[in-house]
């Protein structure tokens, strides 16, 4: 099984991603904290890109999902700046807290969720590869 959504670059286009993913990941009979969580990873790479990856114009957003023996696999693509995720930094969590700072933990939420979280430019493309064990869901009934 794989399945693909390309949407532009807009907040707007967000519910589309949402509903895309209720429609593949519903075949993984997820509970709905393990469903939540994945949908959490996965909507707030897209609303950074979206918010960072295009500096004026609007771009595209290509999301794939497949599974592969035991694990469930998500590529997101853009056109954008160039942007390796992993090199971003831990955030200071108390220290966010005491400037009442908001935002900032998205990339830090998806990479501590996800077992695997892989970067490549490709073709002048950022490509975001994250996969989830299918038994880790299924035996904790979460993430």
């Amino acid at each position: 099984m794989e399945k693909s959504l390309t949407v532009k670059s807009d907040l707007i286009e967000i519910e589309k991603i949402r509903s895309f993913l209720e429609e593949t990941l519903k075949d993984f009979d997820l509970s709905e904290e393990a469903y939540y969580l994945i949908e959490l990873s996965l909507l707030e790479i897209c609303i950074n890109i979206v918010r960072y990856a295009y500096s004026e114009e609007k771009g595209d957003i290509s999301l794939k999902i497949w599974n592969q023996e035991k694990e469930i696999f998500f590529e997101i693509r853009d056109w954008g700046i160039p942007f390796d995720p992993r090199e971003a930094p831990e955030p200071d969590i108390q220290e966010m807290v005491k400037q009442g700072q908001t935002g900032g933990l998205g990339i830090f939420i998806s990479r501590q969720l996800m077992n695997g979280f892989e970067y490549r430019r490709e073709n002048n493309q950022n490509v975001l590869i994250m996969h989830k064990s299918i038994e880790e869901i299924k035996a904790s009934g979460s993430i």
